[in-house]
């Protein structure tokens, strides 16, 4: 060509060098390709027009997907498109493999993308080799695929963001690994550093709490949110020259700083160093900026998780309180663990309230339900019992005004509001520290346990109303017992029993174990028993409702020191009594059926069965006749004295009744009066003996293997004590 002389027209020089154009519109469909761009697709050399489905058909499915993230990710850095296309025939052979270069812009209006570009045979190289390996249809695109399935299930994985910048800074890219990470975040208008791999401690200092309008890449990245790559350090020196100096000693020789973007905000920056040249191409920035998306998401989950973490705690510390001051006579230990998922406080709670009286109260309850609601209401009852405790009222008041406050701020007229009522289950027990006296009312919450000084455990039937919140004029009875030297009372919510997939019934047999078997200090036993339900073993000990949800736990201990309770330096010997005491008023004739289940308890451990049928058979009688031919109360007290075989068992009622108890001589057909036929056919011992106001008749019998009593059922005379026939 001489010079002077029109330069060829574009279409001979493409024609000449055997490239072809193409224009796809998605706002049309259609795809519009010249005579070379028809012969490269297999089609007939001649201009044509075609859909996007005939353009689709002629394209390996993979490649089809490829071309349309390429576009995506070249739309949104502002660069080329480039990628390699295999042609397919219709018999689904390759045709050939061409390259596609085109620059794509997108429409706001009408959510479309067009681009223009051309169509270049090249040769598809060998599989295997370098080439094949950086090519898009070769081995580096497998490699790829599951590089990102890999990274994506670790950064999932990631609960914070330590654990995040640990998976990042282990992440090997395939075919091209930066040896140098740093993820920066922005805090007001200056960049901070959140973590660094391949660094020396200090080294990256000068580029913490930088501002955002200095003069480096990572700055700009995260003001305008678009991505920055750097291919050689004369790039970086020519395009950064102020901040050049500080990133010159670190010997890179490529860069990446990706956007790290969440729902369509820009929270920082994230570098890829590299000490060898990288090119960058689509595919590398594609992988690249795949993984700035998914380090962004993790980055996000792991704050989100640790900001809800630190108001969870916070709220647990400022709604449970600490137990205060030692209580002069006796020892307390709470726990409170919250649920295993989702918001980590509920509506589970204790406190201890010192009483106007010198005394003491222990409340334990749980607010229904395991989120927000529940843990502001559990925050709410508990300043009210708190209040309603500090004015110096009874246990009963106290329920009925915490209940009524409750049903007040939980019903209102709105039918939003009655589709979310909530009750509340409490226990509260006032204590004496002096003379152990435990004053007890209950609103529909699990029963107290008591652990007896020699280990035996019993569950303390008490009298309950209805639980807080569901009527504002309940009733709440008062149950009073004393906590004896030595034993522990142990108050707790049901997440303690069930948890585990436990129902009341398996859960209770669980704990029974472990406190029976215990005999470390207060603070150890509350441990075991959390250990239990959430320890190392507590999978061993799982109950057969495997599906039932795990609720939060709430545990209160109270143990009144004395020989055997462990709460000395040094475990003491047990004693060789334990008793039980329990109360039946004339309007409770149902805690007779309590009588003989305590009882049972008090002789779990008893070695012969028959004389503990006989034991709940004539305490059930004496019980009974108190509340029938007497018009008072009856007191039951039962005492084992003794340890290993040979035991005694004491048993007495109480009743201020004058009339004395005789014997009589039923008919056949009479329906009363075998009662002392019974204890005197029966028991070992008995009597009866009169009292300053009342009397009180009892029973004893002797364990098969003491030596100092006649024999178990040896008919044994009637004590002195006992009336004449």
């Amino acid at each position: 060509m001489r010079t002077g002389e029109p330069l060829p027209s574009v279409g001979d020089v493409l024609a000449a060098l055997a490239t072809g154009m193409w224009h796809w519109s998605t706002a049309t469909g259609l795809v519009t390709v010249d005579a070379e761009a028809a012969r490269l697709l297999g089609l007939p050399a001649q201009p044509a027009i075609l859909t996007e489905a005939q353009t689709r058909a002629r394209l390996h499915p993979v490649d089809w997907n490829e071309i349309t993230g390429v576009v995506r990710l070249a739309v949104a850095e502002g660069t080329l498109a480039e990628v390699r296309i295999r042609i397919m025939d219709g018999d689904g052979s390759i045709l050939r493999v061409v390259r596609s270069r085109s620059k794509p812009s997108f429409d706001p209006e009408r959510h479309a993308y067009e681009l223009i570009g051309t169509l270049q045979e090249v040769t598809e190289p060998t599989p295997g080799t370098a080439a094949a390996r950086s090519a898009v249809t070769g081995d580096w695109r497998r490699s790829r695929e599951a590089f990102l399935l890999d990274a994506g299930r670790a950064l999932a994985e990631a609960r914070s963001t330590a654990e995040v910048l640990r998976v990042a800074g282990g992440l090997s890219m395939p075919g091209f690994s930066p040896d140098g990470l740093v993820v920066f975040g922005v805090e007001g208008d200056r960049l901070t550093i959140i973590g660094q791999h391949g660094h020396q401690p200090g080294a990256m200092n000068p580029f913490s709490n930088m501002p955002l309008t200095t003069d480096y890449p990572a700055a700009e990245v995260a003001r305008t949110g678009r991505a920055v790559y750097l291919s050689s350090p004369d790039e970086y020196r020519d395009r950064y020259p102020v901040t050049w100096p500080l990133a010159r000693h670190f010997g890179r020789s490529s860069w990446a700083f990706l956007p790290l973007t969440v729902a369509g905000r820009t929270m920082g920056a994230w570098m890829a160093a590299f000490t060898y040249p990288v090119a960058f191409t689509p595919d590398e920035r594609a992988v690249l900026t795949t993984v700035a998306r998914m380090l962004a998401q993790a980055l996000s989950r792991a704050g989100a998780a640790e900001s809800e973490r630190e108001l969870t705690e916070g709220l647990q510390r400022s709604m449970l309180p600490s137990l205060g001051p030692e209580i002069p006579g006796m020892r307390v230990a709470a726990r409170y663990i919250p649920t295993g998922g989702g918001l980590q406080v509920g509506g589970d709670w204790y406190d201890m309230i010192p009483l106007p009286s010198g005394r003491f109260a222990l409340v334990i309850g749980d607010v229904q339900g395991h989120d927000v609601r529940a843990a502001g209401l559990m925050g709410q009852l508990r300043i009210a019992l708190r209040a309603y405790a500090s004015e110096g009222h009874r246990p009963d008041a106290v329920l009925s005004r915490a209940s009524r406050f409750l049903h007040g701020i939980t019903h209102t007229s709105g039918d939003e509001a009655l589709a979310d009522l909530r009750f509340a289950t409490c226990l509260y027990v006032e204590a004496d520290p002096v003379a152990g006296l435990l004053e007890i009312a209950r609103a529909g919450h699990p029963d107290p346990v008591i652990r007896m000084a020699d280990g035996t455990v019993l569950m303390r039937p008490t009298a309950g109303g209805l639980p807080l919140g569901i009527d504002p004029d309940a009733d709440y009875p008062t149950t009073r017992f004393a906590l004896e030297a030595g034993e522990t009372l142990m108050l707790c919510t049901d997440g303690l029993i069930e948890t585990g997939g436990h129902d009341m019934d398996s859960g209770s047999r669980r704990l029974r174990a472990i406190l029976e078997d215990h005999e470390g200090d207060l603070e150890s036993l509350a441990d075991a028993l959390v250990q239990a339900v959430h320890g190392p073993s507590s999978h061993h000990t799982t109950g057969p409702l495997a599906d039932r949800r795990e609720d939060d736990i709430a545990l209160l201990l109270l143990c009144r020191p004395g020989e055997g309770c462990g709460c000395g330096d040094t475990v003491t010997p047990r004693p060789k009594v334990r008793r039980t005491l329990l109360s039946v008023a004339q309007d409770e004739p149902e805690r007779i059926a309590e009588a003989r289940q305590q009882l049972r308890e008090l002789l779990h451990d008893w070695t012969s069965a028959d004389q503990l049928d006989s034991a709940v058979l004539l305490v059930s009688e004496m019980v009974t006749n108190v509340l029938v031919h007497t018009d008072t109360d009856a007191l039951l007290l039962a005492e084992v004295v003794g340890e290993g075989s040979g035991r005694r068992l004491r048993v007495e009622v109480f009743d201020t009744g004058e009339d004395l108890p005789h014997r009589r001589r039923p008919g056949e057909l009479a329906s009363s009066g075998r009662g002392l036929m019974l204890i005197e056919l029966l028991a070992d011992a008995w009597g009866v003996d009169p009292r300053g106001e009342g009397k009180s008749i009892w029973f004893e019998l002797y364990e098969p293997g003491e030596p100092d009593h006649p024999g178990a059922f040896g008919g044994a005379p009637a004590p002195a004590s006992a009336p004449a026939p």
